[in-house]
C-alpha cells in the first residue's frame, strides 16, 4: 500500500490542477467536469483523514447532486454550451492581484510557522494522534451537529439548491418558447 503522504500529495496536485481548470477553461461543460474531478479529489483527502462519512457525503451530495445539477442546467440551456458565446472574464487584473496577494499571504504564513511543527517526526506523531482521537460514533455526532447547531445553514443550502433547479427549468422553458 502507498504511503499516506504520497497519496495526499497526488490528491493535492489533482485537486489544485482541476480547480485551476475550473476557472481557466473556456467551455463551461468542461469546467463542470473539472469541478467533479476536484470534488472527488477532496473526497479522497477526507478518506486519508479517516473521515469516511464526510467522503461519502462529499461524493453523494456534491458530486452526485450539485455537479450533476450543474451539468443538467448547462445541457438544458442550449445557448450556454454554444460555441458562438464567448466566455471570458472582464476582471482579469483584479483576479490576478487578489490571487497574488492570497498566495503571498499563504507563503508568509507558511514561512512564519514554527519549523518544528512541520518536521518529519512531529508530522508522523500528529498523524498518529489525529487517527487515535476520532470518536467511535462519528456519524452520530455529525448528525447531531447538523440537526442542532448547523440546522439553519443546512436548510438554507437546500432552499438554494431548489431555487437553482427551478431557475434552470425556467431558463430552459423560455428558450424553447
Amino acid at each position: 500500500m502507498a504511503e499516506p503522504g504520497i497519496v495526499f500529495w497526488i490528491l493535492a496536485v489533482v485537486t489544485v490542477a482541476s480547480a485551476v481548470m475550473v476557472v481557466t477553461l473556456k467551455n463551461i461543460f468542461h469546467c463542470a467536469l473539472a469541478l467533479i474531478l476536484c470534488l472527488f479529489s477532496v473526497a479522497g483527502i477526507y478518506i486519508l483523514l479517516n473521515a469516511e462519512f464526510l467522503a461519502a457525503a462529499q461524493v453523494l451530495i456534491y458530486v452526485g447532486a450539485v455537479a450533476i445539477l450543474m451539468i443538467f442546467a448547462i445541457m438544458l440551456t442550449s445557448n450556454l454550451a454554444s460555441k458562438a458565446i464567448r466566455q471570458s472574464n472582464e476582471q482579469v487584473m483584479v483576479g490576478t492581484v487578489v490571487s497574488v496577494l492570497f498566495c503571498g499571504g499563504m507563503l508568509a504564513l507558511i514561512y512564519l510557522t514554527d519549523k518544528a511543527i512541520v518536521s518529519e517526526e512531529t508530522g508522523v506523531a500528529f498523524w498518529r494522534q489525529v487517527r487515535g482521537t476520532l470518536p467511535a460514533d462519528n456519524v452520530a455526532s455529525l448528525g447531531g451537529y447538523l440537526m442542532t447547531k448547523f440546522m439553519l445553514p443546512f436548510e438554507v443550502v437546500s432552499v438554494l439548491l431548489l431555487a437553482a433547479m427551478i431557475g434552470a427549468i425556467v431558463l430552459a422553458r423560455k428558450e424553447k418558447a
